[in-house]
């Protein structure tokens, strides 16, 4: 009887373990089907980007970056990073033959590249005297001081306007640079075109190169390569060509191989206007009305503008004396002497010589001047005359030699130049034109 109760009660807990695992099993199954799957994403660590500097891994260093102030030397910015005395001391010593510290300039910008330690401790000072150069004196384990330059771009570029009331108006409303028109103006067609007489509707194409540093840091327009002007309805081109490769001589010439440059600048200062010109009859009030010959050309600038010489020369004279201030006289030639009165600040000697373009001083109200300009005094064989109306040499024309080379050079250029449309502006358009112009458009979009 026992024995049949104890097999009864077995049979039973085995049946209720197998329901149990039914069950379970089940309810497991149900899980699966109605529990969300639920995806564990492991997060990305994000890639450090490199930067690379002066020829330095940056992200190797702690870098601290600012301006030369005023007080700051060499051993100064060293010492206030923890760097002692004997070792600022070495450095100027080993970097003295090739950068002279003492030349650190006021408000030019330096680098320390700094060790990760707890005393971010300098191993590498970059001095910056320019956008473009930089010196580096790295002391980290042994000193090296060099001079090397930041990598640049050119990128050749573009460009067409019609005159409305100024080509540097015109340039601007296109968001494009001034530095187009003083080149323009200044270096190409200083001698074929006034452009403070530019007419409404003159018209401009122009080939040139951008420059860039670190790709990133815009520095302005480099060069230009070609242009071509149309003023009162005459053509200029005007070509880039170098010759002399040596010296690395570049000149502006037209299609036919005449050099567009002369003997002189029309004007020693850019952008300026006449405010008194050459006149042997002038009488001025303040004098009572009495003949008071101008035997020079006043040029109004702003005071600091730039002073150009206007030809190759020697300066013969750069003084300061009663009347005409601060003023530089250079001698040409045999036939020709300038003079440049005025001005604020003196950049030449006697007996330096300068070409045409350099900068020999400053617009100033030196001496007798009722207001800021310079006086532009012109000697043809020892006498005074009016510039303006002297038929003034050419430039060194391009050699018989060169000249076959030349023209081949320029052939693609030219293509180059005339395949770029003019923008031509609504309001410069004839109504009859304009239709024309609107109906065109229609048909493109329909």
């Amino acid at each position: 009887m026992d024995r049949e109760r104890k097999r009864s009660m077995g049979n039973k807990y085995r049946i209720a373990a197998i329901l149990l695992v039914v069950l379970f099993s089940a309810c497991n199954e149900a899980a699966k089907k109605t529990a969300p799957v639920v995806k564990v994403e492991i997060p990305k660590v994000p890639e450090v980007k490199e930067i690379v500097e002066f020829g330095f891994k940056l992200n190797d260093y702690i870098v601290k970056r600012d301006t030369i102030k005023s007080g700051d030397s060499f051993g100064h910015i060293l010492g206030r990073n923890n760097v002692g005395y004997s070792t600022i001391h070495n450095i100027v010593e080993s970097a003295k033959n090739t950068f002279d510290i003492r030349s650190l300039q006021l408000g030019k910008p330096y680098t320390l590249l700094c060790a990760k330690d707890s005393l971010e401790t300098p191993e590498c000072f970059i001095y910056q005297p320019n956008l473009e150069d930089y010196v580096v004196i790295d002391f980290k384990d042994s000193i090296q001081t060099y001079a090397d330059k930041k990598p640049i771009n050119y990128i050749e570029k573009s460009a067409t306007g019609v005159i409305n009331s100024s080509i540097s108006e015109t340039l601007e409303e296109q968001g494009l640079s001034p530095r187009l028109a003083f080149k323009l103006a200044d270096e190409i067609y200083a001698w074929t075109i006034d452009f403070r007489r530019l007419q409404k509707g003159d018209r401009f194409k122009v080939i040139y190169t951008d420059k860039y540093i670190d790709d990133s840091i815009y520095t302005g327009v480099h060069n230009i390569k070609a242009a071509y002007f149309e003023h009162n309805s005459e053509p200029f081109y005007a070509f880039a060509f170098e010759t002399d490769a040596e010296k690395g001589i570049v000149d502006y010439f037209n299609e036919d191989a005449k050099n567009l440059r002369r003997a002189f600048l029309k004007a020693p200062v850019q952008f300026s206007r006449i405010s008194s010109r050459y006149n042997l009859k002038r009488r001025i009030a303040v004098y009572g009305y009495k003949l008071r010959p101008h035997k020079g050309t006043d040029f109004a600038a702003p005071i600091g503008t730039p002073i150009m010489a206007t030809a190759n020369g020697t300066v013969t004279k750069s003084e300061r004396r009663g009347g005409n201030g601060n003023y530089v006289k250079i001698r040409h030639n045999a036939t020709y002497e300038t003079q440049y009165l005025h001005m604020r600040k003196r950049n030449v000697r006697v007996g330096d010589y300068v070409k045409q373009g350099d900068v020999i001083g400053w617009v100033g109200m030196t001496g007798n001047t009722g207001g800021p300009h310079v006086c532009y005094r012109f000697w043809v064989n020892g006498k005074q005359v009016d510039p303006f109306k002297q038929k003034l040499p050419q430039a060194q024309s391009i050699s018989d030699s060169l000249k076959i080379e030349y023209l081949e050079f320029i052939k693609p250029i030219k293509e180059q130049l005339d395949d770029i449309p003019f923008e031509v502006k609504p309001e410069l358009i004839e109504e009859p034109e304009r239709e024309t112009v609107r109906q065109s458009s229609q048909n493109l979009i329909s």
